[in-house]
């Protein structure tokens, strides 16, 4: 539990707040660069500002204010040039940086364009990286972008997920923290919805929490485990500030204000050996739905059962009438990790997991339970009968949505068609130790 000060702290992320100042110091995937194949400029929301987000003829990416300073316009309408935008309503143009770069009319009467040089509006550093663009809203000079070693895997199929969750972003990573919701969430809920009766899979029996450079690590074991399996020896990383790192998909839950949340998933399927060597020359990106046709939830894939059970908590889930129990130990380290950081940021202390050594910034590593799977590859009966990767290899069960371009082309990459079922057999059901051992 929780008093209402504190809850405040965590979730307030607008313009001066302690976490929004905080979570700034980080960069964060905002996009997929797949989006702007179509399309120049479109509008996007970031810890409680409005902007726009766009890539002009010069292929660079920039983040600026959304209102043109002259009249307010909106630079969502605006379009690109060679080196900006120009807003649509009287010309001014402005490049990545927020300098005004062309004031035309202006620049006729005032040769000199002594308006032009001293107008300048809010601008984000924005980069390009695995299919991601990337946004930095912080004090300068920005960290490195971190450059994640799987980001560098290879003979893989990439992919961009992403979806607005109505609430706020700190009950979606607690959510990175918690790993008896798997057995609940994503286990039991998906075998009731498909049968009334069905039993209830191998419980957790125990769990522990490490903490390292760039976030947490947390370790389960299940009744139908032995103390070998990978989730417990190795674990998962809850990804400091909010992400969440799975060994074949990260997890990022970016706040658009107090009450929204982007969720993005990038998620990188391994292909089979038969079909290396394999080079993806473009990394889709797409939004999924949240609801159905029907105005239904959706609560057939892993993400959108999560979405389902953060959203549930309310827009701003209220802490201080919760019952904390030895489930939330994890829980209980996150929000604690939170509150000695923003006093020690507000000291002049630097941000926990910062890279700022452009040497160190070089495949950096973090730990996984599939690492020697996602570096060395598998044949297709090997990919096939993993407990962790083999589920990917039949269906996307990742999030609903997927489009029908992104699985033609998911397929041809990997050789094979996919099941298209409506619910899926996640890793942790009913699987032999002898299975775990074999597979893993």
């Amino acid at each position: 539990m929780l008093s209402q000060e504190k809850n405040r702290l965590l979730t307030e992320v607008g313009p001066g707040t302690p976490m929004g100042n905080y979570l700034r110091r980080y960069w964060h995937p905002v996009a997929g660069v797949a989006e702007f194949d179509q399309k120049s400029v479109r509008p996007i929301r970031l810890f409680g500002e409005d902007l726009v987000l766009f890539k002009d003829l010069g292929g660079k990416f920039g983040l600026v204010q959304r209102r043109c300073p002259h009249r307010n316009a909106d630079l969502a309408f605006g379009f690109v040039e060679q080196c900006g935008l120009r807003c649509a309503y009287h010309g001014w143009e402005f490049d990545a940086s927020g300098q005004c770069t062309h004031q035309p009319f202006e620049e006729i009467v005032d040769t000199e364009a002594r308006l032009r040089q001293k107008t300048k509006i809010t601008a984000y550093e924005v980069r390009a990286k695995a299919g991601m663009v990337w946004a930095y809203m912080g004090p300068s000079p920005a960290p490195e972008l971190p450059d994640w070693e799987p980001f560098n895997y290879t003979n893989g199929f990439a992919q961009v997920v992403m979806a607005e969750i109505p609430c706020n972003w700190f009950q979606c990573q607690e959510n990175s923290i918690d790993p008896i919701h798997f057995e609940w969430t994503h286990n039991n809920w998906t075998e009731r919805q498909q049968d009334s009766q069905s039993e209830h899979v191998p419980t957790h029996l125990s769990t522990k929490y490490e903490e390292f450079d760039f976030g947490f690590v947390y370790k389960r074991l299940r009744a139908h485990e032995t103390e070998q399996n990978p989730m417990w020896t190795t674990g998962r990383v809850t990804l400091w500030p909010n992400g969440f790192y799975l060994g074949h998909h990260f997890e990022w839950r970016v706040p658009i204000d107090d009450e929204n949340t982007l969720s993005l998933l990038w998620v990188f399927n391994k292909v089979p050996k038969e079909q290396e060597p394999y080079v993806q020359e473009h990394i889709p990106a797409w939004y999924g739905p949240l609801r159905d046709e029907n105005g239904d939830w959706i609560t057939t894939h892993v993400a959108n059962q999560d979405f389902a059970a953060w959203v549930g908590q309310g827009a701003i889930t209220d802490r201080t009438r919760e019952t904390l129990g030895a489930s939330d130990r994890g829980i209980v380290m996150l929000r604690r990790r939170f509150f000695e950081e923003l006093d020690a940021v507000a000291a002049g202390a630097q941000p926990k997991g910062l890279i700022t050594d452009s040497v160190r910034n070089h495949n950096v590593f973090l730990p996984s339970a599939c690492r020697d799977e996602m570096l060395n590859g598998m044949t297709r009966a090997e990919l096939a009968a993993h407990p962790l990767l083999g589920a990917y290899l039949r269906d996307f069960i990742g999030q609903y949505g997927q489009p029908d371009s992104v699985r033609d082309a998911y397929e041809a990459a990997i050789g094979q068609k996919v099941n298209r079922a409506r619910f899926f057999s996640v890793h942790g059901v009913r699987q032999s130790d002898a299975e775990v051992a074999e597979s893993s």
